[in-house]
């Protein structure tokens, strides 16, 4: 038993208090200079969005900071000069620049932020490095934690019962997962625009009058099977056949039909990712909460944005096929009235340095990097946070990956100091975050 009259006891508590001070301090402020670590007092917190539905677009390589949204002094690749290897154009909002390439957008900046300063501590490993963006924090041995569209798929839900919460539309991995929220919460996932999800698909043979009967026979069955009433598994079970029969149907699966969509509309969204684009925004209007896109699947430039080597001397057709997608999506949401419900993310796993190495190409940056928002009601301001010469330092206003996620979070109305839990434990939602206040105040 401590006695806590004992002066020994009083030192140890002190100790123990300096330590998870110090612990704390140290986990705020990073790598960043003293200069830049978090104030002792935060302000209150800026009153919660409105937002509705996440469209997160994924830039998997590392999109280069330096040759999109936070463009530096001219360099060059084939001269290995560091710097920004193309030139610089205005923006709608004054004093914010952005690449040539960025054309579209450039003219639209006026809904959206660039949030110049993230970053995190990983560098060489893409793998943890995109687990760390999407799940906020970094991996851990002994818990597997949620990605962020798990998080909000279980905070908020479908916006519809009859639509799934949580779609990806690329290739699944851990770093997408539930993680310790359970199946229940996982995603929705697809490769092939086409035929939608093939696990949804019903074959040929099964007409209509088939189907119908398969579904009592199953409902019968169910009905017979009183014993495992109160077996967890088992309701587990039964809710995802419930959930899958809904989502098979012609009502959910018709979304999967971009030929619904006029001509025009295909062709404002350009290439295969700005169809998938499209696609996202039909699934958020039936329903699904957060969608997240991948952006190009088959590396039509050869490497990705992991633009080692040569991938660099082909990164614009990248950058031009995510401004053609993304002003797009502005403009064809604003027009539905449903820019302000629908907050768009444009994340990676790092950034790149100005330098070049010996092929043209550039390496691996986490000391900064750019994330985008757009729309979801927030106050946007074309860029946020100021990086050095070379966008290699963050000079002014940093934002923690635990930051961005709260950021999302709020803008959804979703206490960001909400607690979930894993058993018995809690967890919070995001890493000690806090959201980016400029964007709601």
């Amino acid at each position: 038993m401590i006695d806590r009259n004992d002066p020994s006891t009083s030192c140890m508590a002190d100790r123990r208090r300096f330590l998870r001070a110090a612990a704390g301090a140290t986990v705020a402020g990073g790598m960043l200079p003293a200069g830049l670590q978090a104030s002792e007092s935060e302000p209150s917190m800026p009153p919660l969005g409105k937002a509705e539905h996440v469209i997160f677009l994924w830039l998997g390589g590392g999109m280069a900071q330096i040759d999109t949204f936070d463009p530096k002094r001219r360099g060059s690749s084939r001269e290995r000069k560091p710097g920004t290897d193309y030139d610089v154009i205005d923006t709608a909002v004054p004093g914010v620049r952005v690449c040539e390439h960025l054309q579209r957008t450039a003219a639209r900046m006026d809904r959206v932020t660039a949030i110049r300063t993230v970053h995190h501590e990983m560098i060489d490993e893409h793998a943890a490095a995109v687990y760390w963006v999407h799940v906020g924090r970094p991996v851990n041995g002994t818990i597997q934690y949620p990605a962020i569209g798990a998080a909000v798929a279980h905070e908020l839900g479908p916006a519809d019962p009859q639509a799934p919460p949580y779609v990806l539309i690329g290739y699944p991995n851990v770093a997408r997962s539930p993680g310790f929220l359970g199946p229940k919460h996982g995603y929705l996932y697809l490769t092939d625009l086409r035929s939608g999800p093939r696990g949804l698909s019903l074959p040929p043979y099964l007409t209509p009058h088939r189907h119908a009967r398969r579904t009592e026979l199953l409902a019968a069955l169910r009905a017979s099977a009183p014993i495992a009433a109160g077996d967890a598994s088992w309701q587990s079970y039964l809710e995802a056949q419930e959930a899958a029969q809904r989502l098979a149907g012609r009502d959910f699966m018709q979304v999967f039909d971009l030929e619904q969509e006029s001509a025009d509309t295909r062709e404002a969204y350009g290439s295969e990712f700005g169809q998938r684009c499209l696609l996202a925004r039909r699934l958020t209007e039936r329903g699904v909460r957060f969608v997240e896109v991948a952006h190009n699947l088959n590396f039509v430039n050869g490497t990705g944005w992991d633009t080692h080597k040569e991938g660099q001397q082909q990164q614009w057709v990248l950058i031009r096929e995510l401004d053609q997608a993304l002003a797009a999506m502005i403009d064809d949401l604003e027009t539905r009235d449903r820019l302000d419900k629908t907050l768009i993310v444009v994340a990676t796993e790092f950034g790149r340095p100005a330098e070049f190495d010996g092929a043209g190409g550039r390496g691996h940056q986490s000391t900064t990097f750019t994330l985008v928002l757009a729309g979801g009601g927030l106050r946007h301001r074309g860029a946020i946070g100021q990086t050095d010469d070379l966008a290699k330092r963050i000079v002014e206003r940093p934002v923690s990956i635990p930051d961005f996620h709260a950021t999302i979070h709020h803008a959804l109305g979703i206490d960001c100091h909400t607690e979930l839990y894993d058993g018995d434990r809690p967890v919070p939602i995001t890493d000690n975050g806090n959201p980016v206040r400029e964007l709601f105040i």
